[in-house]
């Protein structure tokens, strides 16, 4: 999939030389990058990053 178009997305707070961002493909995918490593970009389902952002909200990735 090209996403040479793609629109990249980040919080507007916290460093500007290292973030998450993100980028809603066709078909409800989604992909992430660092913007220090912009070349390596994860990709993933519609149903992967829902099962993602699912699990942020309920604490699953929380460090104890």
């Amino acid at each position: 999939m090209d996403i040479s178009g793609a629109e990249w997305l980040s919080a507007p707070d916290g460093p500007q030389d290292e973030k998450v961002e993100i980028a809603y493909l066709e078909g409800g995918a989604v992909a992430m990058r660092n913007s220090a490593d912009p070349g390596t970009v994860l990709r993933f389902t519609a149903a992967e990053w829902e099962a993602f952002v699912l699990g942020a909200r309920d604490g699953e990735f929380d460090i104890a």
